[in-house]
């Protein structure tokens, strides 16, 4: 991906798309709110009431505190602009406290923080290669851009219905990828290491970061073929990065590690007791593995291949600390899912290292990362998956194969975090939303390549349209069937195993598009 960083191009209208987005978040704010918004409201009162010392210790809610230290420094200086609007949501022992003025309160901050994901979807779109520009400003890669990641169906129903701050957090992350595209290298660098220590999820993509900044910051010459050239090693650079890494590193644990409190917040930040999926399965390899685990189950009993005293119950999701056993596979531990993801991100990295491709072989290796990190992780949550599509919608807008990626990604990713809003009140809401975002996103790539062809061959679209009749089951068929009462978990398990399959698909196939075109560049140089 070339970088064409211009001062300008976006005209009044990106102003009013951001306008726009954050005016319909202000109409989501008296909408249902999940338990993350006791988590948030509870994490204010102990970051406000508390000394530091007590933070990773205080335990009166079972919403703890499990966020790096930069987080919670975050809640508290909100926690001081809080206490203006209602102090007793400040009180530790409110649990569950959500009168009017607190609701505005943390929602306003989740709409007002978003600011930085603004800016840093501005810089994206600067990044963004001009030579495909069509003089319809719908038509425009930068526009098409700015709507995908600024109106993004997942990211306002996770952080402006369901509640979380989301979008600050992505912002840095984009932030910190237009500066690598920008070659701000060391910047970039310290947008990534503060974000880490503002929600440790990311370190599902540091192995992109470290070895992308490794290889082309540190190293700073390739060989005519090139590989790489081992003489133009940078000790100055290297030494930059560390001092970068360190010194955010030390200004976030320092004082836990003075206070010798760093077993602790660990403990807190990777509580590895819990379950290996969540209570609503994420659409992940590990879903796939226990369907599969509960119709060989099943199937046992019926043709009494099994002794059902001798099985053990299954207990695969976990909400807090629940241990899991499978009933007739093989239990999965903490370290089998580390492994099973270090292997399936070794490739991709081995390309960005072995076959560089600039800022966009980063940004590849990046969503890989991120996709392998979901398919296999430990207790992975379903709205993880957006982690891969946001960087996706970069590539999207600049060739048409990751087009049709991003587009079988996004919709089943998106459908799978359906189930995160089961209230009546806001069916028509996220299904309404959800065709919006879905219908522009196939219309403006569509008439971005098409001179390309389709973007989807026949058996995508048809597993596609499938979401259709699904959603209609579990929403209006299954509530109405006597199947409610005796089998409660169908919709659930039909939605992430059906989903899984096509976020599974998408990432095979962006991993064959990756090393096929990384082994042709490499011939080309050679």
């Amino acid at each position: 991906m070339a970088v064409a960083v211009t001062g300008g191009g976006s005209g009044g209208w990106f102003p009013a798309l951001a306008l726009g987005v954050s005016l319909l978040k202000c109409l989501l704010i008296p909408t249902y709110h999940s338990t993350d918004f006791e988590v948030h409201r509870n994490w204010l009162a102990i970051t406000h009431n508390l000394p530091v010392s007590q933070w990773y210790y205080e335990a009166t809610s079972e919403w703890t505190l499990d966020y790096p230290p930069f987080f919670a420094w975050f809640e508290c200086a909100l926690s001081h602009i809080a206490k203006y609007f209602d102090p007793e949501m400040l009180v530790i022992q409110n649990l569950y406290y959500a009168s009017y003025a607190t609701v505005l309160f943390q929602r306003l901050s989740v709409i007002l923080t978003d600011t930085l994901f603004i800016y840093a979807v501005r810089e994206c779109c600067r990044c963004v290669n001009g030579k495909r520009t069509g003089k319809d400003l719908l038509e425009k890669p930068m526009f098409v851009l700015a709507v995908l990641l600024l109106w993004n169906f997942g990211l306002l129903i996770v952080d402006h219905i369901h509640f979380q701050y989301n979008g600050f957090l992505f912002g840095l992350m984009l932030l910190s990828v237009a500066r690598l595209f920008q070659e701000r290298h060391l910047e970039g660098a310290a947008l990534f290491a503060v974000l880490l220590h503002f929600k440790h999820i990311y370190i599902y993509v540091a192995p992109a970061y470290g070895v992308y900044l490794l290889r082309s910051y540190c190293f700073t010459e390739n060989k005519a073929d090139g590989s790489l050239k081992w003489s133009s090693f940078s000790f100055l650079r290297i030494t930059l990065l560390g001092l970068i890494v360190c010194l955010v590193s030390g200004l976030s644990l320092g004082p836990f590690i003075v206070l010798g409190q760093l077993p602790q917040l660990i403990s807190r930040l990777f509580p590895f007791k819990r379950g290996l999926c969540h209570a609503y399965w994420a659409p992940n390899f590990w879903a796939l593995y226990n369907a599969v685990d509960k119709a060989l189950a099943v199937i046992g009993l019926k043709y009494k291949f099994l002794d059902p005293e001798k099985m053990q119950k299954a207990a695969m999701t976990g909400g807090l600390v629940q241990e899991f056993q499978h009933t007739v596979l093989p239990s999965v531990t903490p370290f089998a899912t580390l492994i099973c993801t270090v292997i399936s991100i070794l490739p991709s990295v081995f390309c960005l290292w072995f076959k560089p491709q600039g800022p966009k072989g980063f940004l590849q290796c990046l969503i890989l990362c991120a996709l392998s990190s979901f398919m296999f992780g430990w207790h992975v949550h379903e709205k993880a998956i957006l982690l891969a599509i946001l960087p996706l919608s970069l590539l999207s807008v600049q060739r048409a194969k990751y087009a049709g990626l991003y587009l079988i990604l996004t919709t089943t990713g998106h459908f799978s975090l359906f189930p995160l809003l089961f209230t009546a009140p806001e069916l028509p809401i996220k299904i309404l939303l959800m065709l919006l975002f879905t219908v522009y996103s196939f219309s403006s790539l569509r008439t971005l390549f098409r001179k390309n062809g389709p973007l989807l061959n026949w058996l995508e679209i048809l597993y596609l349209t499938a979401l259709v009749p699904l959603e209609i089951f579990c929403e209006i068929v299954f509530p109405l069937s006597p199947w409610k009462l005796k089998l409660p978990f169908i919709p659930l398990l039909l939605s992430s195993v059906y989903c899984a399959l096509g976020i599974t698909y998408a990432w095979l196939k962006l991993y064959v598009s990756v090393l096929t075109e990384s082994a042709t560049v490499r011939q080309k140089a050679e």
